[in-house]
């Protein structure tokens, strides 16, 4: 199996980072802490990290070239971010 560095492999591993930082250090980034939200959180994570990797397995069935599937996998973060943003 040849190895396909993607942008959804650049967001499996932002989610894998920061759940185990979430579970070391605790879930005080914004600077409010969460006494005991630490392990949701952490998994909470860890259930992105999951799905964002399932998501990359199945582009990758979808779009054989690789700058096919580069474009679609940044137009869907893009897709993602923008989502967000609007219902945050």
């Amino acid at each position: 199996m040849k190895l396909k560095v993607t942008p959804l492999n650049f967001a499996t591993a932002f989610f894998l980072f920061f759940a185990g930082f979430v579970f070391i250090k605790g879930a005080n980034v914004t600077g409010m802490g969460f006494a005991h939200m630490d392990t949701a959180i952490g998994l909470i994570l860890l259930l992105f990290a999951f799905v964002v990797s399932f998501l990359d397995v199945i582009f990758r069935n979808f779009f054989a070239d690789l700058k096919k599937l580069w474009l679609i996998e940044l137009s869907f973060i893009t897709l993602a971010l923008v989502i967000f943003l609007i219902v945050k």
